[in-house]
């Protein structure tokens, strides 16, 4: 009888390919040639008589076909990654890699901390960031996990609300004597607002009050505006540079310090969820799969 996964090997090296976006730097994870990797490419399609891959001069980009694969292929490895887990015992340390994204706030003010414990108590899982104000594609790009701001549409992907994160407004004690502080909604169109740029949309992120019972959605009209990187903004506010909305748990040190101190404090009370996805049908790792629970408040 004849080997049947004989091929698991070319497997391994077409993952290796979608992940690292080339064949060059896929050989060079595996300490091989590109024409190795390229040959091992061709014998896996030719082996499923379809074309996984889309060559171009600098990247390889997925067919329909490999999408699906790719999903499939990975479920494999990681259910033979369990297994050997389920026989080393239960006392093994868990290792392995976790690929995960998250925008930059969450990068920069909450992750950390987790991030930190989760080494002490798994030293041996390689933890691969990928902080970006941009929505990743989890199968296409091979990452595990991702977190997401606001409210998620319906893309059948597993979603875990991490937190609601409370707003505020804030400018510093500099620009507040200099222009006055703002004691309604009306006052602030005369402000120096420090509005934010969707990348999704291209268009100005709307700030959120709560009058009351009555929220309300405004959008700040400004010479100066910030995209990509959305601390930006609270960057320019602690400069004096204006006024901007942005989350209690990024600024709440500067408010403690003096150097951004809250205006119309009156109207807060909206808030952005967090949220936690991965992809239903992948079967997670046991790295993964604690990550999940550190992050979640689990552990």
């Amino acid at each position: 009888m004849g080997r049947r996964f004989d091929h698991l090997g070319d497997v391994e090296t077409f993952i290796a390919v979608v992940e690292q976006g080339s064949l060059t730097a896929a050989a060079v994870v595996l300490a091989t040639t590109p024409s190795v990797i390229s040959r091992a490419i061709v014998r896996l399609e030719n082996r499923l008589g379809t074309q996984l891959l889309r060559r171009t001069t600098r990247r390889q980009g997925l067919t329909d076909a490999g999408r699906v694969y790719l999903e499939h292929a990975r479920s494999a490895f990681a259910l033979v990654d369990d297994a050997e887990r389920s026989i080393q015992g239960e006392g093994e340390e868990l290792s392995g890699r976790v690929r995960l994204s998250v925008p930059t706030t969450y990068g920069h003010y909450r992750l950390p901390a987790v991030l930190q414990r989760y080494a002490q108590r798994y030293p041996k899982v390689a933890i691969e960031l990928n902080i970006a104000n941009r929505n990743v594609d989890l199968v296409a790009e091979g990452y595990d996990l991702a977190i997401r701001l606001g409210q998620l549409p319906d893309s059948g992907l597993v979603a875990r609300k991490l937190e609601d994160a409370a707003l505020c407004v804030v400018a510093s004690p500099a620009y507040l004597q200099r222009a006055g502080v703002p004691r309604t909604l009306q006052d602030l169109s005369a402000h120096r607002c420090l509005p934010f740029e969707m990348p999704s949309t291209g268009r100005i992120a709307q700030w959120q009050f709560r009058d009351e019972q009555r929220d309300i959605d405004w959008t700040p009209d400004s010479l100066l505006r910030v995209s990509e990187d959305v601390l930006g903004v609270v960057s320019l506010a602690e400069h004096g540079a204006g006024v901007c909305q942005t989350y209690d748990f990024i600024v709440a040190d500067r408010l403690q310090r003096g150097t951004l101190v809250e205006v119309l404090p009156q109207l807060r009370g909206r808030s952005r969820p967090f949220s936690l996805i991965y992809a239903p049908h992948r079967r997670l790792s046991a790295a993964s799969r604690a990550l999940i629970d550190l992050l979640a408040g689990q552990e």
